[in-house]
């Protein structure tokens, strides 16, 4: 066998993986559309929908994929987004705890609902970060050696 058949059958073997590929990446591109169909109806036509989840899948953004279409930022990632800022209102309760009453740290959260900073000391005193001592919120000192410890 030559030089030269070889390399045509070489070359006719790639071509042939190049097309297994484009043909995986259309039935790909197929059922992408798909979904983003079936997630407009469904954010049309879902309890409590709101325009803007319509409007962000029309709306191209800055990420695109490599077919060279944009995707829509989903609710998922705007929840991740939001769940952000309730974590900084836990550590902020969780800071402000250094025997200060319970109206005084909703006070002190500027900006923040009072039933918000409210659940929020509910959770840490359910778990153990904060204790009432004569009406005062006080932040347990717990170390890593006394969870080693007790583990």
């Amino acid at each position: 066998m030559s030089a030269l058949d070889e390399i045509t059958k070489e070359k006719r073997r790639v071509s042939e993986a190049l097309a297994r590929v484009d043909a995986q990446r259309e039935k790909l591109a197929g059922q992408l559309e798909e979904l983003e169909a079936t997630e407009r109806v469904l954010a049309r036509y879902s309890k409590g929908a709101q325009t803007r989840n319509t409007v962000s899948a029309k709306t191209p953004s800055a990420a695109t994929t490599s077919a060279g279409r944009a995707r829509p930022r989903t609710g998922t990632a705007r929840a991740a987004g939001s769940k952000r800022s309730s974590s900084s209102l836990s550590d902020q309760v969780l800071a402000l705890a250094t025997g200060k009453s319970q109206p005084d740290i909703t006070a002190a959260c500027k900006g923040a609902r009072p039933n918000h900073v409210g659940a929020a000391i509910a959770r840490h005193k359910r778990t153990g970060r904060i204790e009432e001592r004569d009406g005062k919120l006080y932040a347990t000192q717990s170390t890593g050696t006394e969870q080693r410890a007790a583990v």
